[in-house]
């Protein structure tokens, strides 16, 4: 009898460890991959100037980006428009612009999608991934064949 109740006991001990570590997976794996999603500052790399506010999305478990805010600065107008860009978002407001395109999550980064800098029209691979110390800066890594550039964003709070 006790042997029996010790051999139940065991079992249910072995199905809650079980269960407890797949809901652990589960959602360790699912805040990884959603980490990048929210509102982030750009910070130009040259000159150190916040840019504009990009907003990361999911859809159809791919992540895209899109500006909706810009931050002033003298020479552009207020309804600036992508003049540059050679594709589909040619003439495109630059608030509203979809700047990040069809980026999957390969378990460490988000990679083998596009960015297009309005300023320059120019299409870049891209690749993104959160700084190891701090989940609140996104590194940016764009790349033309071997040559890349890295800015980090900043995240934007929730309630802002």
């Amino acid at each position: 009898m006790v042997f029996q109740l010790f051999k139940l006991y065991l079992k249910k001990i072995k199905f809650m460890k079980t269960l407890l570590s797949i809901v652990v997976l589960l959602i360790s794996i699912n805040s990884m991959a959603q980490s990048c999603v929210g509102r982030w500052v750009t910070i130009d790399d040259k000159t150190g100037k916040k840019k504009s506010v990009v907003k990361l999305y999911k859809k159809d478990s791919k992540l895209y980006g899109e500006i909706i805010y810009l931050f002033p600065r003298e020479g552009r107008p207020d309804d600036a428009k992508c003049d540059k860009c050679t594709d589909d978002r040619k003439g495109d407001p630059l608030v509203g612009l979809q700047i990040v395109r069809n980026l999957t999550w390969d378990g460490s980064e988000w990679g083998g999608g596009t960015i297009v800098d309005p300023e320059t029209g120019k299409i870049y691979t891209l690749k993104l991934w959160l700084n190891g110390s701090n989940s609140d800066l996104l590194n940016v890594r764009g790349y033309i064949g071997p040559f890349f550039r890295t800015q980090t964003w900043v995240r934007l709070p929730e309630n802002d």
